[in-house]
């Protein structure tokens, strides 16, 4: 059976830097760097992804690249006026991941378009590279669109601030992919069950059950 052209682009980006790939990444981060933070590109890099997404070549539709620091948010440290372990340099770490600021970032500076998806372009030493796909709710291409013209509804306007997109869900452990072992759900299913079983805490750790006096008399325990 033939692959599609989705298939290899695919492929390639199972190893982006090793291969085929790597000289190519190389220079495409040496450049990325150079440039500002969000950066309007003419046309995706992963097409596969953005078709995925719902991208389509078409008035509307606008990708932006954009470029979001690695690691924990460590500050600056104070001169003087506090402990050590006061001085607030470690122990930060951002509770959204780095493809959710992105999006939130490509949408805070084009506040007229809607966020569709995003996906991961690329990581460097100190930067990560996603790229947002954007569209424009009020074009008239986008209108008349039946698959994309949902967005166009007041009820997604930006939705990427309300956790909306993928990443935003994925953040939440709202994704089917997951499964349900990550979920709070699962958790309370687990507890529930281990709780009638009788298998949670002491029981379960093998240890001595500790039974209050007045009742260990009434059951003729107390020695």
């Amino acid at each position: 059976m033939a692959k599609s052209m989705y298939h290899h682009i695919a492929e390639l980006w199972k190893n982006p830097y090793e291969g085929e790939m790597k000289e190519l990444m190389r220079q495409r981060l040496i450049e990325w760097r150079k440039q500002p933070a969000v950066v309007r590109v003419e046309k995706p890099t992963r097409l596969d992804r953005a078709r995925a997404i719902g991208y389509e070549a078409k008035q509307g539709f606008i990708v932006v690249r954009v470029r979001v620091r690695k690691g924990g948010m460590r500050k600056q440290r104070p001169k003087s006026g506090r402990r050590p372990k006061r001085m607030g340099v470690y122990g930060y770490a951002p509770a959204k991941s780095l493809q959710l600021i992105a999006e939130e970032r490509a949408a805070r500076k084009y506040p007229n378009l809607e966020v569709l998806g995003s996906y991961y372009v690329g990581e460097d030493g100190m930067y990560r590279y996603f790229e947002v796909v954007l569209v424009d709710p009020h074009h008239p291409a986008i209108q008349a669109d039946r698959d994309i013209n949902w967005i166009t509804q007041p009820s997604q306007r930006r939705r990427v601030f309300r956790g909306k997109t993928l990443a935003g869900r994925r953040m939440k452990g709202l994704l089917k992919s997951r499964g349900l072992r990550g979920t709070h759900k699962w958790k309370w299913k687990k507890k529930a069950k281990e709780r009638k079983l009788k298998k949670r805490h002491e029981a379960s750790r093998g240890a001595r059950l500790i039974v209050p006096k007045d009742l260990a008399e009434e059951l003729g325990l107390e020695k």
